[in-house]
């Protein structure tokens, strides 16, 4: 028990000494085989090797190269000229489709920051030409980048998946409907924002032409989460359809990519990759070693201590993950509470999906949040802004998000209802 509560004042002394992830997780991992690993610390490379030995690891970088090839390719810019075509007759129109374009583009990419620049750089320009509030079009934008966090197939749902030994499929689908819930959130929020603005008639023709110019970017994500719930093929074969279906659709379809673009895609990914999966190695031999020696279920009985029952636990793992999220990436808050945080919440009678999505969906609100929110520190470089400027242009959103969250606590079904 002392030895556990040991773990964690080294792992919060580490974060407020801001040292890197792989220091944390590798001084961590040292100590838990120096306590409960009979003191060898050869296994660590053992364990590591076996971590690693998982198919679905596949996955993230099939679906980051599957994003790079998008953004470099004309996807983005032909769903929302179908968004915007169908939204036009809607008071702030423009707004709703670009959260509609991020929302479509989320699930095929499955990358917030991919997400955001790729229908940002388009829709930003386009909302301020059109007369669109500056702060309120960088809260779209923002806004509707974040949802490639939780609508599946995202990365850190992936991620959380490889962690925790949760199924992606189950994720995957648990997913569907809380993301939709905050499109609707948000497309609510941008009509009462823009009940005064001018509307145009809805235009069959142009309906008819942007259909048919991205029938084929359209039909991705049909293609996609078709196959994966209908259990046609696994979530690691659907990242290799992905990706193959974007090379064919943007190098011989929309032609706008050649196929020397993709040397350029494949470096880019190849360094993130790089960069990542050490931490993966590591992190998943720490929760192998923490699950083997009963860790999680010490660290329980110091919980119960405190929260007699599940709702005082999920309130309090919520008001954690809130301020984690504003100091740490969603991928360090994974690897490092993800493989301890899952156990006690299955103790506490939640199931093992339900409680990925909500621990997703925290840090999602975190992509928002200063000073380390992802989305804000990439709109800083990518639209010219300052970070207090992003931030109080997301803080209508971040509410949103937060009463979604409330919402999906509330009413498990959301998530759940599809889950096999």
């Amino acid at each position: 028990m002392s030895a556990a509560l040991a773990l964690i004042a080294i792992v919060a002394l580490l974060l407020a000494l801001r040292q890197p992830l792989i220091v944390m997780l590798l001084i961590s991992i040292a100590f838990a085989h120096l306590v409960w690993g009979q003191g060898k610390l050869e296994y660590v490379i053992e364990d590591m090797w076996v971590s690693m030995d998982k198919e679905m690891l596949l996955a993230i970088p099939m679906f980051m190269l599957c994003g790079g090839v998008m953004t470099r390719g004309s996807t983005a810019k032909r769903l929302i000229r179908i968004a915007a075509a169908l939204t036009r007759p809607i008071p702030g129109g423009l707004a709703v489709a670009c959260i509609l374009a991020c929302m479509v583009f989320a699930a095929i990419s499955g990358s917030s920051i991919v997400t955001m620049l790729a229908v940002g750089s388009v829709m930003l320009p386009a909302l301020q030409e059109a007369g669109y509030d500056k702060r309120f079009s960088l809260g779209v934008v923002l806004a509707g980048g974040s949802l490639g966090v939780v609508l599946p197939p995202s990365i850190p749902l992936i991620i959380f998946g490889l962690l925790t030994e949760t199924s992606l499929v189950d994720l995957f689908v648990a997913g569907l409907l809380p993301g939709l819930l905050l499109v609707l959130l948000f497309a609510v929020y941008a009509v009462w924002v823009c009940r005064k603005a001018p509307t145009s008639r809805f235009d069959w023709q142009e309906f008819r032409a942007s259909l048919r110019a991205g029938v084929f970017a359209m039909l991705m994500p049909v293609i996609l989460l078709g196959g994966i719930y209908s259990g046609y093929f696994s979530a690691t074969e659907s990242a290799a359809v992905a990706l193959l279906y974007a090379l064919i659709v943007e190098v011989l379809v929309h032609k706008e990519m050649k196929f020397s673009d993709l040397q350029g895609v494949v470096l880019e990914v190849a360094k993130l990759s790089g960069s990542l999966f050490p931490l993966f190695a590591v992190a998943l031999s720490l929760s192998m070693l923490l699950t083997e020696h009963h860790v999680p279920s010490q660290l329980l009985t110091v919980m119960q201590q405190w929260f007699s029952g599940p709702v005082s636990f999920m309130i309090a793992v919520n008001l954690l993950l809130i301020v984690v999220s504003c100091v740490m990436t969603t991928t360090e808050a994974l690897l490092i509470l993800g493989p301890l945080l899952t156990p006690m919440a299955v103790a506490y009678g939640y199931e093992k999906a339900f409680f990925g999505i909500v621990m997703i969906h925290n840090l999602e609100i975190g992509y928002l949040l200063p000073p380390l929110g992802m989305n804000l520190l990439i709109a800083m470089s990518a639209f010219k802004q300052k970070l207090g400027e992003l931030a109080i242009a997301a803080l209508p959103f971040v509410a949103l998000m937060v009463l979604g969250l409330v919402i999906i606590i509330w009413q498990p079904w959301i998530a759940m209802v599809f889950v096999r």
